[in-house]
């Protein structure tokens, strides 16, 4: 390589190459490799140094930092004549030495130590002060910011000295210069966010204030001028000729506005907090941009408006509904403000020529119609024509139509239907034009659209004066020609069916003649595997529709089919089948015969109860005769074990059948309970007919007052307290609870006394208790609060857990009956006596709390934090209460502790320590065998971590956070399992960061998914120990799909090593099919 022959340096530069990138990596453990490149690194840094020939120069760069991306760990020895060698190529006459020169430190911080690095951000800082020329300059920051995208976690420490100079050289009137400055920037922002926060509104105002640099274009007189000659395109050139001394070519100004707009999206995408000023500031300056003339600088500046609008979307979810809408608001406001100089600045470049610029404006508006629907109503006559264009225009890539349609989805979705009426005409040819294309993915996309305009054109859920008829035709032939091709892919087939569905649905009476052969051909995609699901949906549909639809001509063949899909064993096939069913039977009762019937009531499944319920209502069959057939499958199964058959659930279905056919007739009612009341006393009666029996009564109990029997129901009830079997027992207390519900005067009393006196009878006596308290309405119990109250509180010191649960959930409950009075005692009940009353007070208080809104709220929110306290609790069981606690506000109503979190946080991340002084050992005969008792307390701990990372992740300190998941990968098998699946979230919900700490969280990982089981360990060691495996497995694959993941040296590494190993290789394959074939959302379910 160092011979003075050209050609001779050429080839063996390439072998060389070629030979570094075949050595087999580090982690399979062959010294070869290792050998070799010390071998060759002393004389690669001495090519280096020698400045002779600059191409030798280049390959052996090139050949370094290859071996240092790859094998930098094995090379530690000589990072610091690596370091040496490299730093004065940095101000190397050839730009290109200087450039690979940075590649190649980029690599090498990836694995050099500590002090090497201080060495070379010292360096750095040091060179970037003397500031000799402006181009070493632009290079030291290259390099800062090349360190800053592969090292970003290490460089923050230097941050405070780095900023100011940088700032200091965004004002020197050079452009590159500034262009590297905003990257640099852009890197820190991404990498070390912790770190740059004092300075982003700094940062903030210089990005604002280059985004409008452009020295050398004049945009003021152009909006005149454009009003003169709207549409004549030769302004450019009149531009040109008036300055004929300075060429476009020499203005690099878009660089520098490109760099400031990618910066601006990071600041945007990464702080959250800062939405408001967002809107204030930068909102209008970005909108004021949008007429950029250069296509690549816009398309930027859209994708940083794009960010601003993606992090002001309302989190969509049951978690925020009541919470903090106060925050939100300001912020959308804000931006319903500027709507209309958003589409402003956009209608006119909907028409633009190049589709790029045409695609963002798309994707821009899209995003603006999900965040704030309904804000485009009344511009819609601006956009319609822009929107035809780009569907019209057959000169079009297909992207650029699949664009425009999914933009018109989404404003059909989110606005009201009066305000496209004006514009029917002209969008709805073209999207039929759309239903019939010829490639796939644009047909479906305008089936949804139609399915969309179908609604749009004739709402049925409100009064509308628009005449859809002339339009029908067009969309009906346009649909059905997707429909019947059988040759056609798979999705639109599906989007076909639903759009057909709709059609008929919203426009079924305007389709005369053609709508009996439309419904034939939904039997046929009822047969066909593929399509039947989709068929079942729209068939639903169709059923539910206002316009009474004919069906009988499908029926007949139809049912026996829908009756068929229960058998299957698919489960969303099942649960659209019986809605199906129950929406037919609800408005089809009439044509349904009996024969129909039998082939479902053939078919008997714990849900074919549910539909019971309806066809009493088409009761062409006795009362006696469907009772017989609802309790058939008890009582003929036989001897007790064939009872298991049935599924628990179905018991309480057919209860709820046998009421609901009681209440329709009346008259049988008492006979049927006395039946009943015989079946419990008979010893004959198998279990599974006394489950059957009680909860039956327990049904009709709770509507109507059974007080022919009421003697012999208490000490029927009573006894079966004492029967031998959990289920029957459990039922019969279900009963009593009940029936007391519907006559509280006769037998609150009876029971209150009861769970005095009959301490071996309480937890039964409790449950029923509890049955009342959840089922009757508040009026109804005042009278009996006080009684209930002391009752409870005498009971809450018992030493059972199971009882002191049912107190805790009696109490909880009670409280929502009159929670200004009863919520002030609990919380003074919290200083009072024993651990085993604090916990029932704390776990009382997790049952207030439910998912929707309560009056309690308020109340709670003032003084939940009291509760909290007793995080700090000295009693450990009290401890792991207030955790469950806290986990049940965090899933349902986080609103309560978001406030409290600066206060909560430091108590709950030292419940996930490990205690030495909690563990202990014990002896079972021969062997040792540790306890741990402080596990359950750590696991209610990362449970509540987990829940946090759902619903308040912008009140957490990250990296904080992140200190503690590493603790937990380290933990007792169950905390494991659990820090995995938080990993795999964390992966998507905030990458950088876990980027940042990679290496410490990959070791853990590494050590779960190569440990051996012991030869000689029990099956379940083994299965244990499998499913770790996995889990640990799914995080890893969650790690790689974070992007630039494969630059870190130690993920490379160990994936390298999964892949070397046979067993781990194929367990990962394993992980990967099973993801794929997933739904996206990877979340546990913690309630």
């Amino acid at each position: 390589m160092l011979s003075d022959k050209e050609q001779l340096r050429d080839i063996s530069s390439i072998g060389l190459k070629t030979v570094i990138s075949e050595l087999p990596p580090a982690s399979t453990g062959s010294t070869m490799t290792a050998n070799v490149c010390k071998k060759i690194t002393a004389q690669l840094t001495g090519a280096i140094g020698k400045q002779e020939d600059v191409s030798v120069q280049l390959e052996a760069l090139d050949i370094l930092s290859d071996m240092l991306s790859r094998l930098g760990g094995t090379l530690y020895s000589f990072h610091s004549s690596i370091l040496n060698c490299l730093l004065p190529q940095l101000t190397s006459p050839r730009l290109a030495v200087r450039k690979r020169a940075i590649i190649a430190l980029g690599h090498l911080v990836l694995t050099c130590s500590g002090n090497i690095f201080s060495e070379l951000a010292e360096h750095l800082i040091a060179e970037l002060k003397k500031n000799e020329s402006t181009s070493t300059t632009r290079t030291y920051i290259q390099c800062i910011a090349g360190i800053s995208r592969q090292a970003g976690h290490r460089i923050g420490e230097h941050l405070e000295k780095i900023i100011p100079l940088i700032v200091r050289y965004c004002n020197v009137d050079d452009d590159e210069l500034r262009e590297y400055c905003f990257q640099a920037f852009e890197s820190f922002v991404r990498r070390c966010p912790k770190e740059i926060d004092p300075h982003i509104p700094n940062v903030m105002s210089l990005c604002l204030k280059y985004i409008t640099f452009d020295p050398n274009y004049n945009y003021d007189n152009e909006e005149e001028e454009e009003e003169e000659r709207m549409e004549t395109e030769n302004g450019e050139d009149e531009e040109q000729e008036s300055d004929d001394e300075y060429s476009d070519d020499d203005d690099i100004s878009w660089k520098v506005r490109r760099a400031a707009a990618k910066c601006l999206e990071a600041i945007v995408s990464s702080r959250h907090d800062l939405l408001q000023d967002f809107y204030k500031t930068l909102s209008p300056v970005l909108i004021s941009r949008f007429k950029e003339r250069e296509e690549n600088v816009k398309a930027d500046i859209f994708s940083a408006y794009i960010s601003l609008l993606k992090q002001t979307l309302p989190i969509q979810s049951w978690l925020h509904a009541s919470d903090d809408s106060g925050k939100d608001d300001v912020s959308l406001t804000m931006l319903q403000n500027q709507v209309p100089n958003i589409v402003k600045a956009l209608h006119k470049q909907l028409k633009d020529k190049s589709t790029k610029s045409r695609q963002g404006c798309f994707s821009l508006l899209t995003e603006l119609a999900n965040v704030l629907p309904g804000c485009l109503a009344e511009h819609i006559p601006a956009l319609v024509p822009g929107i035809v264009f780009s569907l019209a225009d057959k000169s079009n890539s297909s992207n650029m139509r699949i664009d425009a349609l999914s933009f018109l989805h989404v404003l059909l979705c989110n606005h009201q239907p009066e305000a496209f009426h004006p514009h029917i005409k002209t969008l709805l040819p073209p999207v039929v034009a759309c239903i019939g294309d010829p490639f796939y993915k644009i047909t479906s996309e305008a089936l949804l659209v139609a399915q969309q305009l179908v609604k749009v054109i004739r709402p049925l859920d409100k009064p509308c004066t628009f005449d859809a008829k002339p339009y029908v035709k067009d969309l009906f032939s346009g649909t059905l020609k997707r429909l019947k091709a059988a040759d056609i892919d798979q999705e639109v087939k599906e989007r076909a069916i639903s759009c057909m569905g709709q059609i008929i649905y919203n426009l079924g009476d305007h389709l005369s003649t053609d709508l009996q052969p439309t419904l034939k051909i939904f039997l046929e995609r009822l047969k066909n595997e593929i399509t039947r699901l989709t068929a079942v949906k729209a068939l639903t549909l169709i059923a539910s529709s206002p316009l009474k639809i004919d069906l009988r001509p499908i029926l007949g063949e139809g049912f026996p089919i829908l009756a068929s899909f229960l058998r299957k064993n698919q489960r969303a096939l099942k649960l659209s089948t019986l809605a199906a069913l129950d929406i037919l039977v609800k408005n089809y009762s009439d044509s349904l015969k009996p024969a129909m019937i039998e082939s479902i009531t053939g078919s008997v499944l714990a849900e074919i109860f549910q539909l019971a319920l309806v066809l009493t209502k088409a009761a062409t069959v006795g009362y006696s005769e469907l009772l017989k057939q609802l309790t058939a499958p008890v009582y003929s199964s036989g001897p007790p074990e064939a009872s298991a058959a049935l599924h628990k659930q179905a018991y309480y279905s057919a209860a709820k059948c046998v009421a609901a056919l009681s209440s329709a007739c009346p008259k049988e009612a008492p006979g049927t309970v006395n039946q009943f009341i015989q079946d419990v006393k008979s010893p004959k009666c198998s279990a599974a007919v006394k489950v059957l029996a009680f909860l039956s009564l327990a049904e009709m109990g709770r509507t109507t007052n059974l007080t022919s029997a009421q003697k012999e129901l208490k000490t029927v009830i009573l006894e079966a307290f004492a029967s031998p079997s959990e289920e029957v027992k459990s039922a019969a207390s279900y009963a009593l609870g009940n029936i007391s519900v519907g006559n509280l005067k006769e037998y609150l009393p009876f029971m209150l006394k009861e769970i005095e006196s009959q301490p071996k009878r309480q937890y039964l006596l409790l449950h029923s208790l509890k049955e009342v308290i959840s089922s009757s309405p508040a009026d109804s119990l005042k009278p009996y609060v006080e009684d209930i109250w002391a009752l409870l509180f005498k009971h809450c010191e018992c030493s059972e857990e199971g009882t002191r649960n049912v107190v805790a959930e009696c109490l909880g409950k009670l409280t929502l009956v009159n929670p200004s009075e009863l919520l002030p005692r609990l919380k003074k009940q919290l200083s009072s006596g024993s651990p085993h009353a604090r916990s029932t007070v704390v776990t009382a208080v997790k049952f207030t709390i439910a998912d929707h809104p309560q009056p309690i709220d308020a109340l709670l929110k003032g003084c939940i934090g009291n509760f909290l306290k007793t995080f700090q609790d000295s009693d450990l069981n009290v401890r792991r209460v207030a955790l469950a606690m806290f986990n049940s506000a965090a899933h349902n109503k986080p609103s309560l502790i978001r406030d409290l979190l600066n206060a909560v946080l430091p108590s709950l991340y030292n419940e996930t320590k490990v205690r030495r002084e909690l563990i202990r050992e014990v002896e079972m005969g021969p062997f040792k065998h540790t306890v741990d008792d402080g596990l359950d307390v750590r696991k209610a701990a990362f449970e509540c971590m987990y829940t946090l990372l759902e619903s308040c992740l912008d009140r957490l300190d990250i990296y904080e956070y992140l200190n503690h998941v590493e603790d937990g990968l380290k933990d007792h098998y169950d905390i494991q399992m659990l820090t995995f699946i938080m990993l795999a979230r964390l992966s998507t919900l905030c990458p950088n960061a876990v980027l940042q700490r990679l290496e410490r969280l990959i070791e853990p990982l590494r050590a779960t998914c190569s440990t051996k089981v012991k030869a000689g360990s029990v099956k379940q060691e083994f299965e244990k120990q499998d499913e770790l495996k996995r889990s640990a497995m799914r995080a890893v694959a969650a790690l790689l799909t974070i992007p630039e993941v494969e630059k870190s040296p130690v993920m490379a590494e160990f994936s390298s090593q999964i892949r070397s190993s046979p067993e781990m290789a194929s367990l990962f394959e394993s992980i990967q099919k099973d993801t794929a074939s997933l739904p996206t959302t990877e979340s546990m379910d913690m309630s």
